[in-house]
């Protein structure tokens, strides 16, 4: 396959009919995305074949199950995009808000900062004896 052709296979065509560059599929649409069968676009929701939920894979199907993962850099990115946005429709982008979002970045916060300075916090244990 020539550079040409690989330039060209990276053109999509957008709702709009404008053609859109598409950079290793990042910006575009899942392949699995059919409009005509569910709809508008969910970023939240996973449109490729329905998988056991994790909670539900048993200790000898673990090996199985994560061999199914698809571990390139694009599936990754869209499995964490797709997690910050069920936890933003959830809790941030509701009717009546809490401050749940609010503590769970502080939390989020703390425990980063812990583990950052780990290395400090464990000399300081209380002793007894000096």
């Amino acid at each position: 396959m020539s550079f040409i052709d690989s330039l060209s296979s990276n053109f999509k065509n957008s709702l709009s009919g404008k053609t859109k560059f598409t950079y290793f599929g990042i910006g575009a649409y899942p392949v699995e995305f059919n409009r005509r069968i569910h709809g508008p676009y969910d970023p939240a929701r996973f449109y490729g074949k329905p998988v056991t939920p994790f909670g539900q894979v048993k200790i000898g199907e673990l090996p199985a199950w994560l061999s199914r993962r698809s571990l390139n850099p694009v599936a990754m990115s869209r499995a964490v995009s797709r997690g910050y946005w069920r936890w933003f429709h959830k809790y941030v982008a509701v009717r009546y808000g809490t401050a749940a979002p609010y503590v769970q970045f502080a939390v989020g916060l703390s425990a980063l900062f812990y583990c950052i300075n780990y290395k400090t916090i464990r000399l300081h244990s209380q002793a007894k004896y000096h």
